[in-house]
């Protein structure tokens, strides 16, 4: 991968950990709504459903606030609890602002943004929401590595369609055989960036089996293998 210039990495679950820094949002918001709910119980929930109303939303199946209430629903109601629909969105508003609160890292990040910094141009595309991505990145100290932040919310559809990737690569003055993306989620990263002829890394966050043959890095120190 000679020939690279530029570097882009999805955010959450790729640099941002996401699960701890959600969990810890969820415990001060449960703490501050007087909710007597156990976090490990309602996370074991949680987790599994979140991740199918993100695959909804980058389908454009569900809306922003389908989204948003309709993961904190379903997970109380298998905890066999039932609010009105006003204390959802309180809930839900309030883990969105909790949610940048805590700013861990995933184990490398800070590394190997130090040892791709002064030989590529780093940027983010992300399908997260814009308040929500930027707040993450200034408050992580992440921020000042990073010369262009795309997010799908701006774009007006997700990844992997392949507008998001060509917005990020026209933001950053960049060509598609110059630039690689690394994420975690095969579908949405990288699927998505080789729809638009960019090189990827994907990073095997939960310990999947990619189908072809692919780039994997099952740590972010792994990166170095390729760049």
């Amino acid at each position: 991968m000679d020939n690279i210039t530029d570097v882009f990495f999805d955010l959450d679950h790729t640099l941002w950990d996401f699960d701890k820094n959600s969990s810890l949002a969820f415990k001060r918001v449960f703490a501050n709504h007087r909710l007597d709910i156990a976090l490990e119980e309602f996370l074991r929930f949680y987790e599994p459903i979140n991740l199918e109303y993100w695959k909804a939303y980058r389908e454009e199946r569900v809306s922003k606030q389908e989204l948003r209430r309709g993961r904190l629903v379903d997970t109380f109601r298998k905890l066999k609890r039932e609010y009105d629909i006003e204390v959802i969105d309180t809930l839900a508003e309030a883990y969105i602002t909790e949610l940048p609160g805590d700013n861990y890292l995933l184990k490398g990040a800070h590394e190997i943004l130090d040892y791709l910094f002064p030989k590529y141009n780093l940027h983010i595309i992300t399908n997260g929401f814009t308040q929500v991505q930027h707040v993450k990145m200034k408050n992580s100290g992440i921020g000042k590595y990073f010369k262009t932040i795309t997010t799908s919310e701006a774009v007006g559809v997700k990844k992997p369609n392949p507008l998001v990737f060509k917005t990020a690569l026209d933001s950053a003055d960049a060509i598609p055989e110059n630039s690689i993306m690394i994420g975690d989620s095969f579908e949405a990263d990288i699927l998505g960036a080789k729809a638009v002829k960019m090189h990827t890394i994907f990073y095997n966050y939960r310990n999947e089996k990619p189908p072809g043959t692919f780039s994997v890095a099952n740590s972010l120190l792994d990166i170095k293998k390729f760049l």
